[in-house]
């Protein structure tokens, strides 16, 4: 299930778990990774059947998901193309180039999506502070 929501969730199904930003609402969905030098993660794009990278500063891989989560395809793309919309795909995941093959991310692999808990902020390179 994908909450209508944008924010932070963690994928299950692949070899790890993946932190995952979802991008549900149209303006996120049009924004994408454009602006990035490049993503901790993945991003969701939802709903969504296909991808482009024209303006995007870094090669991404793409998985095409379908309504289950089920990888339908997954193909790497550099920037300035067009990819041909799946027409089962549902959703889109999109990662920095190799990302997907190292997570296990591959046709018929089921993926979940869970939204993330509270996060703790990373300590402070230096020890802790106290004032």
């Amino acid at each position: 299930m994908v909450h209508r929501k944008n924010g932070p969730a963690v994928l299950y199904g692949a070899e790890c778990a993946v932190p995952v930003e979802v991008a549900a609402s149209y303006r996120a969905r049009t924004r994408g990774l454009l602006g990035r030098d490049g993503i901790a993660g993945a991003l969701l794009l939802t709903p969504a059947s296909g991808v482009h990278t024209f303006r995007m500063r870094f090669p991404i891989d793409v998985a095409y998901l379908g309504r289950d989560f089920r990888v339908l395809a997954v193909r790497t793309m550099r920037p300035g193309r067009l990819g041909r919309p799946r027409l089962r795909a549902r959703h889109v995941l999109e990662a920095e180039a190799g990302a997907m093959a190292g997570w296990g991310v591959r046709p018929g692999v089921r993926l979940r999506l869970e939204a993330a808990g509270p996060v703790n902020p990373a300590p402070h390179p230096g020890g802790d502070v106290t004032g």
